[in-house]
């Protein structure tokens, strides 16, 4: 890091209250309500978590103690035991709650499933004794390589019912990926599907996990839930048909009941080079922290039907698809094929169908549905929805606009979230029947978060500064080491910042205490002595009525230290040319300062992303530079916006 803070040049002045009507039904309706909880719960942490820890969650043995702290390590609710899924099912049937809808499933292809709480359960009972025949003991660790189906989240919750560790991997990642995972984890076991549906195409899986588990030496027994009806390759003794082997399983199983900070799941977070990151998220104060945030941020009733358009692979489908939900008796959409297939009005069409009436989403797909254009929302009744969200980056307030205006009718209220793999859980959020929200701005901390903004040095910067994004106090879900690598936990999180968490992220808190996250700082560029956040220059680009969506990167610029390149996808009807780029840049220009006009715009039908929607920025950074694009590719959604890419821009 240099010895100069990050340079903020957005600017944001539009507040949106909550609807009234929103406002009078919301489980927090006032914003002195919300900081008379948050400053309790700063104030005196030991006592508000210990408080909810026994109001919220089914304990075999109550904890007496909230918090321990050591930096940088820390337990919650220690002496306390208690089972997961005995908080996400068995208090539910025993409230009479076992014909609810757990979950709503609907397949790429069109077929509908609906699964109450008793049959969740049973299905998970079946599964957890199938991995107890097979020999499972609690810690011993699990992989799970599927689609968005229920069944993922049934292998999930059979694990945490029997205290083994899952690893979930993204049904996207590529051999060397799943190998490296299994390999890290030393799992014994692996669930998989036969393949998945995606874009009219059986996308194969158990084919990847075999030439996986060529060089995993761990691995036992791999059950395959078969979804398509695609021909496999079968190892007799070691594989097994899912529903062959839950045939004749019982549907009670005793709970494994583990001690508050037993592990629960660990969620590796690197690309697909160097060794993989292994996040290890534990028991009781996860737990509590996913169904807090859940039911206050979202709003959560007992009618609703809430949809997270994220995979099961990444920690949003762990917290805010299974966990959180779960934990509040909560009935979840789930959806397992693309968001445009067979049109691009597929995900308007589930909500009309199904009735949804929470969707959280990423600003990556939000930008997809401003270029795909207005008529396909609106020729769908939305009228269900009560509440939007955003989460995996920061949103630029056009798109924000954009989808308070076309998708939620202007009476929606939009939670645009901040949080990662490693915090677990939300920690900046608007409460949405009590916070004002400015676009683009994820608002306010939650309970128990304290944020300061810094600089290199650890010193707080003045409100509207951009710096560093620390978080000072332990929260509940934060994770606890990684797997195997203590030393890289301490150095990549805490030894920068003695004491406090570092993110990684770049962000700012304004005049009226808005929080706003300005990128990685791996993102900020230095041009000409300008520290930059790649966040507000592509915000600012968006913001342009021809843009649909922008990446910026920076190259080696021997005069200005990095110049900036962008990478534009205009919107439908549109041509890219010479006259385009310098309208473009002329608008940075004007909006931010001539010293952030990029060097170079290279125009393409869509940018790299990969299955989640993630654009793949080392990819842009090399194409930037003029180098040649290596590693694995098998993860981009669409390969061939590489080559349009590579082409010379203006």
């Amino acid at each position: 890091m240099t010895s100069t803070t990050i340079r903020s040049v957005s600017q944001e002045s539009r507040i949106f209250e909550p609807p009234e009507e929103f406002r009078a039904a919301a489980h927090l309706s006032s914003f002195d309500e919300y900081t008379r909880i948050y400053e309790e719960s700063i104030t005196d942490p030991e006592g508000f978590w210990m408080a909810r820890a026994l109001e919220e969650l089914v304990w075999a043995k109550p904890p007496t103690r909230a918090i321990e702290w050591e930096p940088p390590h820390a337990k919650f609710f220690a002496d306390g035991e208690l089972n997961v899924s005995v908080n996400c099912l068995d208090r539910h049937l025993e409230a009479g709650k076992g014909s609810k809808t757990a979950i709503v499933f609907e397949g790429e292809p069109g077929d509908i499933r609906k699964i109450t709480y008793q049959e969740l359960a049973d299905e998970v009972n079946r599964a957890a004794n199938l991995l107890k025949r097979l020999g499972a003991k609690k810690g011993d660790r699990v992989g799970i390589y599927m689609g968005m189906v229920p069944e993922a989240a049934i292998a999930m919750l059979a694990c945490a019912r029997l205290g083994l560790i899952h690893t979930v991997i993204f049904g996207g990642f590529a051999v060397e990926s799943i190998r490296d995972r299994l390999n890290d984890a030393s799992a014994r076991f692996v669930f998989t599907q036969d393949g998945l549906h995606r874009r009219g195409k059986a996308v194969p899986l158990k084919a990847q996990v075999d030439k996986a588990l060529e060089q995993v030496a761990s691995v036992e027994k791999v059950i395959v839930f078969k979804r398509t009806g695609q021909e496999v390759d079968w190892v007799d003794g070691r594989d097994l048909d899912w529903a062959e082997a839950m045939t004749g399983e019982s549907t009670d199983c005793a709970p494994e009941i583990v001690d508050a900070e037993h592990p629960l799941f660990i969620l590796y977070t690197s690309g697909t080079t160097g060794k993989p990151k292994g996040v290890l998220h534990t028991t009781g104060g996860y737990l509590l922290s996913v169904k807090l945030s859940a039911r206050y941020v979202f709003d959560l009733k007992d009618d609703d039907l809430y949809w997270c358009t994220a995979d099961i692979g990444w920690v949003t489908g762990h917290s805010y698809v299974v966990y959180g939900m779960f934990a509040n008796a909560a009935t979840v959409m789930m959806y397992e094929g693309a968001p445009n297939h067979p049109n691009e009005a597929r995900f308007w069409e589930i909500i009309e169908r199904h009735r949804v009436t929470i969707f959280y989403t990423a600003p990556t797909a939000i930008r997809a549905f401003i270029r795909w254009g207005d008529q396909h929302p609106k020729a769908h009744d939305l009228s269900s929805l009560r509440l939007l969200g955003s989460v995996g980056e920061p949103i630029n307030p056009e798109a924000w606009v954009w989808y308070y205006e076309t998708i939620g009718n202007g009476r929606c209220p939009i939670v645009d979230t901040w949080w990662q793999t490693e915090t677990g859980s939300i920690m900046l959020s608007p409460i949405p029947g009590a916070t004002p929200v400015k676009p683009g701005a994820c608002s306010h901390p939650f309970f128990g978060v304290v944020p300061k903004i810094v600089n290199e040095s650890g010193e707080e910067v003045p409100d509207g500064t951009g710096g560093l994004l620390v978080i000072e106090k332990p929260w509940p879900s934060m994770l606890r080491t990684l797997w195997g690598d203590d030393q890289r936990f301490r150095e990549t999180y805490f030894d920068i910042f003695p004491g406090k968490y570092f993110t990684g992220d770049g962000a700012r808190r304004d005049e009226d205490g808005f929080y706003w996250v300005m990128g990685r700082i791996d993102d900020v560029l230095n041009i000409s002595g300008h520290r930059l956040g790649t966040a507000e220059i592509e915000s600012c680009l968006v913001g342009h009525p021809y843009v649909a969506e922008a990446a910026a990167v920076g190259r080696p610029d021997e005069l200005k230290g990095q110049s900036l390149v962008a990478f534009i996808t205009l919107k439908e009807g549109l041509e890219a040319g010479a006259e385009v780029a310098a309208k473009l840049a002329d608008h940075v220009s004007q909006e931010i300062g001539r010293f952030a006009c990029p060097e170079e715009i290279r125009f393409a039908h869509a940018l790299p992303k990969t299955r989640s929607g993630k654009i793949v920025r080392r990819l842009l950074t090399k194409l930037a530079a003029g180098e040649e694009l290596g590693g694995d590719m098998s993860t981009l959604e669409d390969p061939s916006v590489l080559d349009e890419l590579k082409k010379k821009g203006y």
